[in-house]
């Protein structure tokens, strides 16, 4: 018959002694406590290897810091393990192994990580993110493994953005945060996206258009700007953009190689715009002039508009955007953006058709065919109007008292599609 232990007292553990050699204590079923001359008592579990069939030992812990109950609790997972097949030891390292790698996988580790897979984003807006992310988040949770990452911490540090009135940059962060955890998820670094609902926290940002003038008001704000202290070709950038109907980061990044002055027309290509979509502009006689005027300063370099800092790197895209707040009448009523809002409202006035209109603005048509159907049919209509818009602009300058044209008497024909 086989001999049974008699489980021991948790008096008779915390009373053992060991005078001149470890001793050994037993509780049963595998589980033994070492007593060592220093007074410490450590709880192992001996086993036999579910494969090897050698006998081996697990440490437990020590106690009283882990006390005698639940050292057996452990000892009966550890006993249930063997008869399932697995070594405790191994299991054990197992988890710790991938504890460790959990530890490791901080936020901004895994960010980087997810950023690098970004191939397709235009290398702007993936610095845009970068950046945002860096200043934003990273400071306070940067170290956080992204398997910790909980929604309450990561309110916590988007709060205060949100009560200054930055909800469209709270806004941007939850989606970012939400991009980064669900590569984290699909890489398997993580089961599920603890960040999914974040965004329900906050309130909508408020959609606010860009501020922008009427077409009565272009005249005197040229003049203004003529009358500025701007750098000519600063003045120049924002006649270029006015005249192209461009938006102000396609305008102040155009480059030279893009400009086709036989065909006279303007190709930027699909990375540098919005939506990573080729738009092609046909030049007026206005804009051949500025073209004219720039290869006296920029011809020999690479961009039309180069930094003043870097000549061999595109001017700023705010470069427009500082000119128009220097002149204090239009601080804060006009923005570089909303000189294409003075062309869209001219030209759908005067009777241009809704459908040019929008491929000069290079707006998205979700049909696709439509969409090629326009590019072709369109560009030599767009020529018309980019000439006719030009005209206005010119006419503008030349007169800057331009009240009452609502009134004008407009002999233009309708302009359909």
């Amino acid at each position: 018959m086989a001999k049974t232990t008699k489980p021991l007292t948790d008096l008779e553990l915390k009373r053992a002694k060991a005078d001149t050699k470890t001793i050994t204590l037993f509780d049963g079923n595998g589980l033994e406590y070492r007593i060592y001359k220093t007074g410490k008592k450590v709880g192992y579990f001996n086993y036999k290897h579910p494969i090897t069939n050698k006998r081996q030992n697990i440490k437990i812990g020590e106690y009283p810091v882990i006390p005698l109950a639940e050292a057996r609790q452990i000892r009966d997972e550890y006993r249930a393990l063997v008869q399932k097949g697995i070594c405790p030891k191994e299991f054990k390292n197992q988890v710790l192994d991938k504890q460790r790698e959990m530890e490791s996988n901080t936020l901004e580790k895994v960010a980087f990580e997810f950023w690098q897979t970004c191939t397709e984003v235009k290398e702007q807006t993936l610095l845009d993110t970068k950046r945002s992310v860096e200043n934003h988040i990273f400071p306070k949770l940067g170290q956080v493994p992204i398997s910790k990452l909980t929604p309450p911490c990561v309110i916590k540090v988007l709060n205060p953005l949100a009560q200054k009135g930055s909800l469209e940059t709270v806004k941007r962060l939850c989606q970012r945060l939400n991009a980064i955890m669900k590569y984290a998820q699909n890489t398997g670094l993580i089961e599920r996206n603890n960040l999914e609902n974040i965004r329900e926290m906050f309130p909508n940002p408020k959609v606010t258009n860009m501020p922008s003038i009427g077409p009565e008001l272009l005249a005197d704000f040229l003049h203004e700007l003529q009358l500025s202290s701007c750098k000519r070709i600063t003045k120049l950038l924002v006649a270029w953009q006015l005249h192209t109907i461009t938006r102000p980061r396609e305008a102040s990044g155009a480059s030279w190689h893009e400009i086709d002055f036989e065909k006279r027309i303007w190709t930027i290509p699909e990375e540098r715009m919005k939506r990573n979509k080729e738009h092609v502009i046909p030049l007026s006689n206005s804009a051949m002039k500025i073209l004219e005027s720039l290869q006296q300063i920029s011809g020999h370099r690479q961009y039309l508009f180069p930094g003043d800092r870097n000549p061999n790197s595109p001017c700023n895209s705010q470069t427009a955007n500082a000119a128009i707040k220097r002149i204090s009448t239009y601080k804060g009523v006009l923005c570089a953006h909303g000189l294409r809002s003075v062309a869209s409202t001219h030209l759908n006035d005067i009777g241009w058709g809704k459908d040019i209109v929008e491929a000069a603005l290079s707006h998205m048509d979700k049909d696709e065919v439509r969409r090629a159907y326009n590019r072709g049919t369109y560009l030599r209509k767009r020529a018309e109007m980019m000439e006719e818009w030009s005209q206005f602009v010119d006419d503008c300058a030349n007169d800057h008292s331009m009240k009452g044209y609502e009134d004008k008497e407009v002999s233009y024909a309708h302009k359909g599609a």
